[in-house]
C-alpha cells in the first residue's frame, strides 16, 4: 500500500476518503472518486470514518477510526459465500420469500447492503433487484456483479445473471404488483461474529441515521403491491412496529417475519 493523499469524498453520515490501494492506481482512483461525483479534498482527509482502497482490479471498505480494521469486500465468488450457499442453512430465506420447487419469484431486496442475501435468492433462482441508497456501497456492488458475471464458478454466474442493481433510497419507489420484498435493518443485535460486526459497522458508517428509519422502511414495504413482505429480525426481538407477521420462519440467531399479502 503507497503513501498516496486520500481523495476524500462527504457521504453518508461522514466523509469517505478514497484512497489508491497500490503503486499505479490513482488514475482509477481518481475515476472512482468522479464516478462518485465527489470534489477532490486534500485537507481534510483526516475526518474521513470510512475509507475507499482502490486497486487496479480491487475495491474494498475499511474503517479508519478503529483500531486494527479489517476489509470489508464484496465478493460473490468468496470463499466465504460460497461455504454458505454449501452449508444449507439458507433455506430458511428461501423458505421466507417463498421458494418452492418449480417456483422462485421475484425478489426486491430493499436493503441490499452488501448483497449477501442477495446473492443467496439468485442463487435460489430468484429473480433479485437489488436497491442500495449508498453510492459507495453501489459501486462496490456493481463492481461485484461485474467480477461474479465473469466468474469461472458457473453457479456465481448463474446468480448474477438473475441480480440487477438499482442506487436509490427505497422509500422512494414504487415496485411491481406481485413481487417480494425483502428487508433486512441494521440491527445492532446482528449475529455475534466478530465478521458480523465489521460489516454492520462499516454499513452504519455508510448510512446517514434517520429517526424511526425502519418504520418509515416498513410502512414504505406494506403499502406496495407485493405478494408478501419479509423482514430479518434478531429470534428473540419484537416485530417491527409491534405489527405480528402472518408468520415466522424460525432460526437460532435470527428470523424471517412473513407478512402475506
Amino acid at each position: 500500500m503507497t503513501n498516496s493523499e486520500p481523495i476524500s469524498a462527504g457521504m453518508g453520515s461522514g466523509p469517505v476518503a478514497v484512497v489508491p490501494a497500490e503503486r499505479g492506481a490513482e488514475a482509477r482512483a481518481r475515476a472512482v472518486a468522479r464516478q462518485l461525483d465527489v470534489a477532490v479534498q486534500r485537507d481534510n482527509h483526516q475526518t474521513a470514518s470510512v475509507i475507499l482502497y482502490v486497486g487496479h482490479d480491487d475495491l474494498w471498505l475499511q474503517r479508519a477510526d478503529v483500531a486494527q480494521a479489517s476489509p470489508v469486500r464484496v465478493d460473490f465468488a468468496s470463499p466465504r459465500l460460497q461455504h454458505r450457499r454449501r452449508s444449507g442453512h439458507n433455506e430458511l430465506l428461501g423458505r421466507a420469500v417463498g421458494v418452492k420447487a418449480g417456483e422462485s419469484p421475484r425478489v426486491v431486496d430493499a436493503t441490499a447492503g452488501l448483497g449477501r442475501d442477495a446473492y443467496v435468492l439468485g442463487d435460489l433462482g430468484c429473480e433479485v433487484t437489488l436497491v442500495e441508497r449508498s453510492p459507495v456501497l453501489a459501486l462496490l456492488l456493481a463492481h461485484a456483479l461485474e467480477r461474479a458475471r465473469i466468474s469461472s464458478v458457473e453457479s456465481v454466474r448463474a446468480a448474477a445473471a438473475r441480480m440487477c442493481l438499482r442506487q436509490a433510497d427505497s422509500c422512494s419507489l414504487a415496485v411491481p404488483q406481485g413481487v417480494v420484498i425483502y428487508l433486512d435493518p441494521m440491527f445492532s443485535q446482528r449475529r455475534g461474529s466478530a465478521a458480523a460486526k465489521k460489516d454492520l459497522s462499516v454499513l452504519q458508517a455508510l448510512h446517514s441515521a434517520t429517526d424511526n428509519e425502519d418504520s418509515q422502511l416498513f410502512e414504505w414495504a406494506m403499502a406496495q403491491p407485493a405478494r408478501r413482505v419479509v423482514v430479518k429480525r434478531p429470534s428473540k426481538a419484537p416485530p417491527l412496529q409491534q405489527r405480528q407477521p402472518s408468520h415466522a420462519i424460525m432460526g437460532k440467531a435470527i428470523r424471517f417475519d412473513v407478512y402475506a399479502r
